[in-house]
């Protein structure tokens, strides 16, 4: 309530008031400043992080245009890239690496029970992008405050879309975008109401019976287990495309166009016709910054299928510190490489029976997706098999 009635409109107001009096980089600087009380709502202590963050990457992202060696200027994006890297590893991954590590070598180091600050896998992933973006000349100004822009505009700061900073910045520094634009506030008021009956309604609605399944239910029979895995499918698919929904309307307000995230992803025929359909901008950042620097498909037969493979294993542990999360990634990566296999071969399915087997692929590896540990995964899976019976509500 408090964003909707009170954030929202103020920024919105304000930012085209700042307009209005051509004070072009005050409402920018006005709107970084929204987006970053909309950031520390949460947790003000972690506001330092996501400036220094920005601030550190700005200067790396400058510094390409001064050097002119390109062992030099490989060598400035290796480190840049690293350091974020290792920024995300610290948050995300040191407890998960020292519990394996207590557990392999019997050690008893205390785990330091880091809170992972919000977005910092999303604007990490967003900078990156940018670091790549400069080290190949395609970006064309350096301006903090249109780079603080970037980063914290807060729409997509908390869950994307991952952004270029090449589609975002003529949008902004465009002089028609800075008037208000009633159709655009209009559809951006419908698609951020879609949204928010998505989330509120259906994905939380959803979410009761994934809770009761995964979290409170010791055993669960054929027809629970096969209601919460699907209830859970459909809770992601609502609240992550719900929040895309929103976070498109609400710069819709403001005249700006963000990439859209889902097209559909549970008509998809098959796994790599998923993956062009569900959380569009990370698939294009895995086969932009991932894939095609492993070597992509240009390479043999063989690295193609390794390339794919490792590209899903880093997608799978980029979404959560655990196995679980790398298994997922996995299950992912070889059905994208036996897809690839079918295809060289020639083989082609029914369009229904396609469907059927890749939607049932990807509601079986939610499951391990969505599971705190492994035993909730195996109960779930046990009783979608039926060993734990078959009792009609």
């Amino acid at each position: 309530y408090t964003f909707i009635f009170v954030f929202l409109p103020i920024t919105f107001f304000v930012y085209f008031y700042l307009n209005s009096k051509r004070l072009t980089t005050a409402s920018i600087a006005f709107l970084v400043f929204s987006s970053l009380i909309f950031y520390s709502w949460w947790n003000i202590v972690y506001l330092p992080l996501i400036l220094s963050s920005m601030l550190f990457n700005f200067v790396i992202g400058k510094s390409f245009v001064e050097i002119r060696d390109s062992v030099k200027k490989k060598t400035l994006l290796v480190f840049g890239i690293t350091s974020n890297v290792t920024l995300l590893g610290y948050f995300k991954y040191t407890d998960f690496l020292l519990n394996n590590f207590n557990g392999i070598f019997g050690a008893d180091i205390p785990l330091p029970h880091i809170i992972l600050p919000l977005g910092i896998s999303f604007f990490t992933f967003t900078q990156i992008a940018y670091l790549v973006d400069c080290y190949k000349d395609k970006v064309k100004e350096y301006n903090f405050i249109r780079y603080a822009l970037f980063v914290t505009y807060f729409p997509h700061l908390l869950a994307g879309p991952i952004l270029h900073h090449a589609e975002m910045m003529p949008q902004f520094a465009n002089i028609r975008n800075k008037t208000k634009n009633y159709k655009n506030i209009a559809f951006g008021l419908f698609l951020f109401s879609i949204g928010l009956f998505k989330k509120v309604v259906i994905a939380d609605t959803f979410a009761l019976w994934a809770i009761a399944g995964f979290d409170t239910a010791t055993t669960l029979n054929l027809i629970e287990a096969w209601a919460t895995s699907l209830s859970y499918t459909f809770q992601l698919y609502f609240d992550f495309s719900g929040y895309t929904d929103m976070a498109i309307g609400a710069s819709f307000l403001f005249n700006i166009k963000l990439p859209i995230n889902f097209n559909s992803p549970y008509k998809a025929l098959d796994i790599q016709d998923f993956w062009r359909r569900w959380h569009m901008t990370l698939s294009r950042f895995l086969r932009d910054y991932i894939y095609i620097p492993l070597g992509g498909n240009r390479r043999s037969e063989g690295r193609t299928y390794i390339n794919l493979f490792a590209t899903f294993l880093i997608g799978g542990l980029w979404h959560g510190a655990g196995w679980t999360f790398i298994f997922w990634g996995t299950l992912h990566g070889f059905a994208l490489m036996i897809h690839r296999a079918w295809k060289s071969l020639g083989f082609t399915m029914n369009k229904y029976l396609a469907w059927f087997i890749t939607f049932n692929f990807i509601n079986l590896t939610w499951i391990f997706f969505r599971a705190k540990e492994w035993s909730d995964a195996v109960k779930v899976l046990k009783g979608m098999l039926g060993l734990h019976g078959v009792v009609l509500p």
